[in-house]
């Protein structure tokens, strides 16, 4: 018996890497797994089902039980759909995992609207289609059985959300994005006893197989592989089990041995002015913070302790 047993879980982006490890993962530890994959490629281009329907003759080939959803995530409709999909093979729905993506990386300066805007929409509104499709049915259920459900919320972000890349403006905004709008739904409906948490996995995928993070993403030619997306799916599990029914509203790190648990922001100081502020008196007390500071390096974009 799996800690998910009788669950039903939705991952999103799961015809590849993150995405069909954790709903391997999933399906090992019990979940009947909705396997939804769009089929483009890492920049959002093309189409092809035959990853998403070979990650449920995965699943199938052990004893697991899966269907597939081929739906655009950040389609209203469609991601709407996933969740129907779920209840109608399943009978319920309780777990989704939102991993869906891809990138399409320029510099800030050279970034075309379009680029901007396809990058938002399938991660930020991708994200927020899903979970607000499931957040709606498990509300429902939770009014028409008069109680609390079992529900969770599971979103990917990055550590670009945190770091601020200058060739991936459009994916560091929508990653932060994506932490904001979960922990909005976090909030929402800790009183029908679903949780939502973000987390940020380090790992080989199509996404950091080219480019320049290729490099640090390589498998090593022996020894333990730091970067396989198998590791970062008994984190999932776990947040997605009855065992982590007291986490809401976190932000995690995970990568080959290590998981971090990220706290809330924190101030660095706070100054007052003993009538209203003036242009010399904001230079005198803020000013005066920044003195010997260098742009960049001793600001809010680079967390000192990661």
């Amino acid at each position: 018996m799996g800690v998910l047993e009788g669950k039903v879980a939705v991952v999103t982006g799961a015809g590849r890497g993150l995405g069909r490890a954790h709903a391997i993962a999933l399906a090992k530890e019990g979940a009947r797994v909705v396997v939804n994959d769009f089929g483009v490629s890492a920049d959002g281009q093309g189409r092809d089902e035959s990853a998403g329907r070979g990650v449920v003759e995965e699943i199938k080939a052990f004893g697991g039980e899966a269907v597939t959803h081929f739906g655009d995530v950040a389609d209203w409709n469609d991601s709407k759909g996933m969740i129907e999909t779920a209840v109608k093979a399943f009978g319920d729905f309780h777990i989704l995992v939102s991993n869906a993506g891809f990138l399409r990386d320029k510099m800030f300066f050279s970034m075309s609207e379009a680029d901007f805007d396809a990058v938002i929409r399938v991660h930020l509104k991708g994200h927020f289609c899903g979970m607000r499709h499931a957040a709606e049915y498990l509300r429902n259920k939770a009014k028409a059985d008069g109680g609390q459900v079992y529900g969770r919320l599971l979103s990917t972000a990055s550590e670009a959300a945190l770091f601020f890349d200058p060739g991936q403006p459009n994916y560091s905004a929508a990653k932060a994005g994506i932490i904001a709008v979960t922990n909005s739904a976090a909030q929402a409906l800790i009183r029908v006893g679903v949780t939502a948490n973000t987390f940020m996995p380090r790992a080989r995928t199509a996404m950091t197989s080219t480019g320049p993070s290729a490099q640090f993403f390589q498998k090593p030619e022996t020894g333990f592989d730091a970067f396989d997306p198998a590791h970062t799916s008994p984190l999932v599990c776990w947040l997605a089990s009855p065992a982590a029914a007291n986490v809401s509203g976190n932000v995690f790190i995970v990568w080959g041995k290590e998981i971090t648990v990220l706290g809330p922001p924190t101030k660095a100081a706070t100054y007052h002015a003993t009538e209203a502020w003036s242009v010399a008196e904001v230079g005198k007390h803020v000013g005066r913070h920044f003195e010997g500071k260098l742009p960049i390096k001793d600001s809010f974009i680079m967390p000192n302790n990661f």
